[in-house]
Order: structure tokens, then sequence, then C-alpha cells
């Protein structure tokens, strides 16, 4: 055995001597709740150009894990701990990807303006539709196609874009030129123009679902603060209803086109939803879409070069979830940077039903942000439809999903309907990270299922809150479970839904619990320890 790895096992053997207390789970489900009144959420950006660090949103994140990273005196990368890969966090903005790019003044002021318009969402308050216009101004500096290959390169790791085929550089091209944009600070955004959107697919099939036929809405207007210092734009505006149906005289969905004039691919659909019914809040990686985002370099690969593709026959359960349950709303909630959002939108509406969008803005940046950006953006679409019902959809490689969703079913009582979550590790096994499972033990085993196909998600009455298929093998114990070196659960201990036993994981739960530092101490180190060995 190589003296780090003796190392490492003899700091986790004292790691777990500070196992002291157990992490509270959150609280089960409360049915028969009366929601509040619908409320225009703040908006996850600043009106006014500001820092990140003033605008005190970011919600309660495990910066011990930092803490004891740099404690150990190593450049350990933080996503061993968070889960979040490193080839997602530090992209170039602004005048970094000006110098880098060796452009003037002049040359930057003569480029034109474009848009990042992201698919809104819009709800129906006392006051009328409310839509919630949000995306990025930029410029798009001309860079020629070595020089993209060069700079593809460096997100590529250790894959070169000349081992790349003809397609799979052209891709690597296009995204790093997606990435080396210019954000546009303390700008107004051009006028938007609104209008029906009639040509929208219908329910089942790709970019359709869970729409009727819009007949009014047709208008122009501004939004009334300019962009944050990243060129990011975020808040509701009341739109006249010129036709529209009262959103509170229908239960359909209603879609209006949204393009924002002089830019040229400014162009996004918004959905204007009732306040009562379902909605979907589905991650994309590892659910969707294949990206193995657990393996950097095929992650790397998956996510810069090749094609996006579906996970399985995943398409085929959106399909028909947009057909039988009657005017459900998707709504597509994905953590990765907002500079590759318009690759997820083409691959969501060229394979599933169409939908609003949220990624993270600018200004969420480093990994403590990362983590905290998914929950404040659930909280900000469920304080938007206190009425409707949803269904989360996710997989377990995010730390931060396995955190967010059950304490979701806390914060909003009866509002979540189900929660379902992809076992990555009992069907990958190159997903070697820990997650927790010990917020789930007091929730109702009815509202939630750890599954390991689509088709696993068949024969539901999802409508009426049966979202465990009883079919699908149990074996859970509510623990951290995948541990490296023996400890917790083998990565696929968890290959269904839970049995609610109270079987311990291994080595944690023996224990009696763990103090918060001690069990992410352990973590990271446990993690670290497989990688070295």
């Amino acid at each position: 055995m190589s003296r780090s790895s003796f190392a490492c096992q003899a700091l986790l053997q004292a790691a777990l001597l500070t196992v002291v207390s157990a992490i509270p789970a959150p609280t089960a489900f409360v049915k028969n709740v009366v929601p509040p009144e619908p409320v225009i959420t703040p908006s996850p950006v600043q009106h006014h150009p500001s820092r990140v660090a003033g605008r005190n949103i970011l919600s309660d994140v495990d910066s011990d894990i930092n803490s004891i990273l740099s404690g150990l005196g190593s450049d350990l990368p933080s996503w061993v701990a968070s889960g979040v890969p490193n080839y997602f966090q530090g992209f170039p903005t602004g005048d970094a990807v000006v110098s880098s790019l060796g452009l003037n003044s002049a040359e930057l002021a003569a480029l034109p303006t474009n848009v990042l318009n992201i698919d809104p969402y819009a709800n129906w308050t006392s006051s009328g539709w409310n839509v919630r216009f949000h995306g990025n101004v930029y410029k798009q500096p001309n860079t020629s196609i070595s020089d993209l290959n060069d700079l593809a390169d460096v997100f590529l790791g250790n894959t070169s874009i000349s081992d790349l085929s003809e397609s799979e550089q052209k891709q690597a091209r296009n995204l790093t030129a997606e990435i080396l944009v210019v954000q546009q600070p303390d700008v107004a955004v051009n006028t938007i123009h609104l209008e029906p959107a009639p040509s929208q697919g219908s329910s089942g099939q790709p970019g359709g679902g869970g729409s009727s036929n819009t007949t009014g809405g047709t208008q122009d207007l501004t939004l009334p603060y300019n962009t944050t210092v990243e060129g990011d734009f975020d808040t509701f505006v009341p739109i006249s209803s010129n036709g529209l149906t009262a959103g509170n005289e229908t239960s359909a969905i209603q879609r209006l086109n949204v393009h924002v004039e002089g830019a040229t691919i400014g162009n996004s659909t918004a959905y204007l939803v009732p306040p009562t019914g379902l909605t979907v809040v589905s991650d994309i990686d590892d659910i969707l879409r294949v990206t193995k985002i657990y393996e950097p370099e095929q992650g790397l690969l998956n996510s810069f070069a090749r094609p996006f593709r579906p996970w399985e026959n995943m398409p085929d359960i959106y399909r028909n979830w947009s057909i039988s349950l009657p005017n459900l709303h998707f709504h597509y909630l994905t953590t990765t940077p907002e500079q590759v959002t318009r690759n997820y939108m083409q691959f969501i509406y060229d394979n599933y039903p169409g939908g609003s969008f949220d990624t993270r803005p600018l200004n969420f940046s480093d990994v403590s942000a990362t983590l905290s950006i998914r929950k404040f953006l659930l909280k900000k679409v469920f304080e938007t439809f206190p009425h409707r019902k949803f269904l989360l959809i996710a997989d377990t490689s995010n730390s931060d999903v396995m955190r967010d969703y059950p304490e979701m079913a806390t914060d909003f009582p009866g509002q979540v309907q189900c929660i379902f979550l992809r076992n990555t590790s009992a069907t990958d096994s190159g997903d070697k990270f820990p997650y927790d499972t010990s917020g789930f033990e007091k929730l109702n085993q009815s509202n939630y299922m750890f599954f390991l196909h689509p088709d696993d998600l068949t024969n539901l009455d999802i409508a009426n809150g049966q979202c465990y298929n009883t079919s699908i093998p149990q074996n859970l114990t509510f623990s951290y479970q995948g541990l490296p070196l023996g400890l917790g659960d083998e990565p696929t201990a968890v290959n269904g839904s839970a049995n609610h036993t109270a079987e311990s994981a291994a080595s944690l739960s023996m224990m009696g619990g763990t103090n918060r530092q001690g069990l992410v101490f352990l973590i990271v180190l446990a993690t670290v320890s497989f990688m070295i060995l």
C-alpha cells in the first residue's frame, strides 16, 4: 500500500471518531394545507448593477466543505465534495473574454448586440398576467476557426479537437464561441414583441404539450430595468390581455412568441401557466440526456463535442405525460451555466415537450453559489404558483438535489406531488459520487421513488398522487450511499424505492449519526482516497 493511500485511510479512521450526532431530516408530507396567494417573487439578479456579495440571496451552503479542503493543505478540486464538475465552473466573462481575444474598444463597439432570451413562465394574479422575462445581453466576437480550435482545446481537457470527428469539431467550436461572448452591463434591453404562438407542437410531439390555441396577447413592451454588471436581466412584467384568456377562467396553458427587437437570435416562448394544475420541474443532465457528469472526461466530451442524446426512452415518458395529464406544465431547471443554455433549449425542443426554462445566472459562478441556485429557483417557481402541485425529477449524482428536493416537501406542505430520482450509481458504474438519502426518511413513501429506468415511471396514477411503483426493487437505508473503501452501502444499494427499513448504512449508521463537519470531512476524505487508490 502506498504512503498516500495509508495516510488517507488513517485520516478516515480518525474522521470516524468525530461522529457524534444525527442529521435532522425533513418532516413528512402535509396534506390539505391552504396555499398562500400567488406572488411575484424576486429575481435572482439585481435590477441595478452590483457585485454578488451585496445580493444576500444565497442560501446556507456547506461552506465548511471548502474550509476542510483548504485545511488539508492541498489543491483538491471542490467538486470532489460538491459533486459539481469543474468543467462547468469559471467560464470567462466580460473583460476576460476581451483580453483573451485581443479585442480593442473600437472592434467591440462595432459588434452587433445579441440577446439570450430564455423561455419564461407567467403567472396570473389579481392584476392580470405577469411574465418573468430573463436572459442576457451580449456581443459575439468574430473569432477565426483556428482561434476557436485553440480555445476549444482548453475546454476539452485531455482531448484535442484534432482527435474529434468533423461534426464533433464543429460542435466544440460552436459551444466555445457561445462561451466566449462579451456581456453588456447596465444597458437597456430592446423592445420586446409578443404574439400568439399557434405553431407550437401538440401534446405528444417534441416541443408541444399542454398548450391551447392562443389567440391574443400581441403587444410591445420594454423592461423597467437595465442589465446587471454581468449583462443579465430578470424581472416580472405585467402584460395586457389583448384577447388572452384570464388565468382564473382556464386550465390550459397559453403560449406567446417572445422576440427582442434587433436581436437576430433573441427568440423564445412564454408559457402562461394557470394558478392550478400540475407542473413538472425537471433537471436535464443524466435524467433527460446522457451526460455522465460524474465522469469528467466523458462529461466534457458529451457536453462540448458529442451530439446531445436522450437517456434511454425518457422522451416517451414525457410524451405520454403530456398526453395523459391534462394541461401539464413542464419547467426545465438546470444549474449548468447560462452561456450554454441554447444547446439545452434546442435539445429539449427537439426531444421533449416544450416548457419554460431556468439556468444558472452569471452571478452564480462559484461552487457555493452553484449549490444554492437550485433551491433559490425552486422556491421562486413554488412561490409564483402556490396553488399548483409539482413533480420533481432528477438523479442522485447531484448533491443539491438530494438535499433540496425533500426540503421542498417540508418547506411547501402539500405542493410536492411526486419526487422521482434516477439512481445513477445503480445503473452506471462510473458514478462514484456518494449521495445522502437521509432527507427522505420521514417522507411519505407514496410520494417519492428512486428508479433505474424510464419504464419504472409507467403505470402510475400521478394525477392522484400515486408516485411509488411497488414492482421496483427496494433496498434503501437513510444515510450516505456509495462511499468508497467499503464505507456505507454499496453504490447499487439504493436500486429502487425505499422500504423504510431501519437498517444502518454500514459503518456510518452504526456510529449513531455524525456532526456536520465530521461527516463532510469523512465524505471528502473517502472520495479522495478512492481517487488516489
